[in-house]
């Protein structure tokens, strides 16, 4: 079965694991800051990120340093993994749903206006499918009520838009590195920002809410071995086995979104101009790091294509069920029908493999299934 994602693994990497496992590190040692100066960077930031453990992780964090809490709202879009909107709902906030752009299926500036109110804590945007969100638009709506922009950027590290890297976009920005996304850490994520104050409460809520600095202590004179817990928080700490497989993937960062944007290319070319066929936007500025190639099928036959490509050996795969028909949200009194767009959206598309290994060859094969399906 062909893939619709994989990790990219090279003897480079698998030495740079090694060398940890050799050494006296496994885990809060010199290869955890060197991989956050490495994320900062390719953000576009100076000093460090906040690596976690995974995006899930990232996300929580993220919220949890924005002050999230009961009472909140926080406004996103349906058309993503649950954790974008759940790990707020953990924190006690309300999930308030906004839809998408009809093209890049990203949370949608004027639906989200039309959402937010005076409790809106934090608007988070997704950039679907590597795209990056309307980072202008959707921070003017959160702006103009208090509240911050939040970039789920899980899809999409290694983009840009207006020359202007993702990380850099938003007031807080999250990644992934699981396996299928751009660069990989096996598991885990980061959380980077341009205000000091948030990534402290990040660095700190990721590290069991725990603080050893002398101008942090309630009781400073305790002892060397002292330390205080101020606030709670949760053991989200990515290795140094991990991150040193991150900081070497960063190496390769470049060509992997050089491929991955290749691949669609290809994709795109072989699926132009045909009717039943939309394929993803691609919006002036933007520079995506396609992590999917989101396909949609406007005949109403997506189950049938999904069954055909899957009964011929290709693993696709469908982003996202929206995320308030789960029955968590459901049981909550949300609703099928909120989110139009989102819903039409997720009738029709279906991802199929993108990954750096990817051979031209299969990805023709991929083409000529689908073309061969809808007649073309």
């Amino acid at each position: 079965m062909l893939p619709y994602g994989r990790q990219s693994i090279t003897e480079d990497d698998i030495t740079a694991v090694t060398e940890v496992l050799r050494g006296d590190w496994l885990t809060t040692g010199p290869a955890v800051e060197r991989f956050e100066a490495d994320i900062a960077s390719v953000a576009g930031l100076s000093g460090r990120a906040v690596s976690v453990t995974s995006g899930t992780a990232a996300l929580h964090v993220a919220y949890a340093a924005a002050g999230v809490g009961p009472g909140d709202e926080v406004v996103t879009t349906p058309l993503t993994f649950l954790a974008t909107a759940t790990c707020a709902s953990v924190l006690g906030a309300t999930i308030r749903f906004a839809d998408v752009s009809p093209d890049t299926g990203n949370l949608d500036p004027d639906a989200a206006a039309a959402v937010v109110t005076d409790r809106t804590k934090v608007v988070s945007g997704v950039d679907y499918a590597g795209h990056p969100i309307d980072a202008v638009g959707l921070g003017r709506v959160a702006h103009e009520v208090g509240a911050i922009l939040l970039e789920d950027a899980a899809h999409s590290v290694g983009g840009s838009l207006d020359g202007t890297p993702v990380g850099s976009l938003a007031d807080v920005t999250t990644f992934s590195f699981f396996p299928t996304k751009n660069l990989t850490t096996a598991e885990g994520g980061a959380v980077v920002s341009r205000d000091p104050e948030i990534l402290e409460r990040a660095r700190t809520f990721k590290g069991i809410g725990m603080v050893r600095e002398p101008e942090r202590l309630r009781r400073p004179d305790e002892g060397a071995w002292w330390y205080e817990m101020p606030e709670l928080g949760l053991n989200y700490r990515l290795p140094d086995v991990l991150a040193a497989l991150g900081s070497n993937q960063l190496r390769r960062l470049s060509s992997f979104v050089a491929r991955r944007q290749d691949i669609t290319d290809r994709y795109n070319a072989a699926f132009a101009g045909i009717e039943e066929l939309q394929r993803p936007a691609h919006r002036a500025g933007a520079v995506p790091a396609w992590h999917l190639y989101p396909l949609r099928i406007r005949d109403g036959r997506r189950r049938e294509l999904f069954d055909h490509l899957r009964d011929n050996g290709i693993g696709v795969q469908v982003n996202y069920i929206p995320v308030y028909w789960q029955p968590y949200f459901e049981d909550l009194g949300y609703r099928r029908g909120l989110c139009p767009m989102a819903e039409e959206y997720y009738s029709q598309e279906i991802s199929l493999p993108l990954f750096p290994d990817l051979t031209d060859s299969d990805v023709d094969r991929v083409i000529d299934l689908v073309r061969g399906f809808v007649g073309a």
